[in-house]
Formats: structure tokens, sequence, C-alpha cells
């Protein structure tokens, strides 16, 4: 008999993932790993089979670590922001 993760670890995992994803400099990437953390953690909550949730959260942990190594690289090499990318305000020197 397979022991699945608690309901805590997933939602510790989940929100680790959500993270890394949002880590991202590229809007394209970043957008599009948020949405597939959220449907991949998703379909794990929908699964009933313990040993099928197991095996899921086993890849979700695989699945963070390169996440968080691809992001990192990201944003060692991110470009320019898009139009469509919410732009911060440019600060006038001696404001705080």
């Amino acid at each position: 008999m397979v022991n699945p993760p608690s309901r805590q670890h997933i939602l510790h995992l989940y929100g680790s993932t959500l993270r890394a994803a949002k880590s991202f400099s590229s809007y394209n990437f970043r957008n599009y790993f948020v949405q597939r953390t959220r449907e991949n953690f998703r379909n794990m909550q929908a699964e009933q089979d313990p040993g099928k949730l197991s095996h899921a959260y086993n890849e979700a942990v695989k699945e963070l670590a390169v996440l968080r190594r691809s992001a990192m690289v990201n944003q060692l090499y991110g470009g320019w922001r898009l139009a469509v990318e919410e732009q911060s305000e440019v600060r006038e020197r001696g404001e705080n």
C-alpha cells in the first residue's frame, strides 16, 4: 500500500512551484508556467487513487527542481519588458 502525500505537503509544493513559476523574468514563460502549475495541481487535487497521487506528487517535486533552475537561467538572460506587462514607474533622482 502506497501512502499518499498529505494535503499540507501538496499545498506546500503548490506554493513553492507557483513561486518558482512567477520568478521568470520573461512574460511568456512566466504566464505559461503559472497556468501549467495551476492545471497540474487541479488534476492532482481531483485524483482519488493513492498510487497515482503519489506518482504525480513525486513528478511535481522533480519538475520543481527543473523549474527553479530554468527560472534562474531566465533571470540571467532576461530581455526587455513587453508592452503588455505592468511597467514600473521611473524614479527621478532624489526621490525616496
